[in-house]
């Protein structure tokens, strides 16, 4: 079954960059895949995604401070955050979209804090 990990949340000032990766045990170069946050006590959403042609998806949200891009040979998927602000603290995930296929994995925590 595919394994999941994400990696690269941690704690960073408001204004601050991160880049998390999501890298999966078998290739994953013909789906589309999505980065899905989830705040507590807020229901888990889609914030970005990109698909196997390379087109990609962004939430109003987060549309012009975060890049979603992949590395086919590392059955990668990264998301470039930037200009990071409180509200997007939150447990970062990664799975298929527009639907999720994928068992979910443990998530990336990211904290946006002064």
């Amino acid at each position: 079954q595919m394994q999941i990990v994400e990696s690269g949340g941690g704690l960073v000032q408001p204004g601050g960059s991160l880049t998390l990766s999501c890298t999966a045990s078998a290739s994953i170069n013909i789906l589309a895949v999505g980065w899905y946050r989830q705040a507590p006590g807020k229901r888990r959403d889609l914030v970005a995604g990109i698909r196997n042609d390379g087109t990609t998806t962004y939430s109003d949200s987060v549309k012009g401070r975060f890049t979603v891009s992949r590395d086919s040979a590392k059955n990668t998927v990264y998301l470039q955050m930037s200009s990071l602000e409180p509200d997007d603290t939150a447990l970062y995930y990664c799975n298929t979209f527009p639907s999720s296929v994928f068992r979910w994995g443990q998530g990336t925590q990211v904290t946006v804090s002064s």
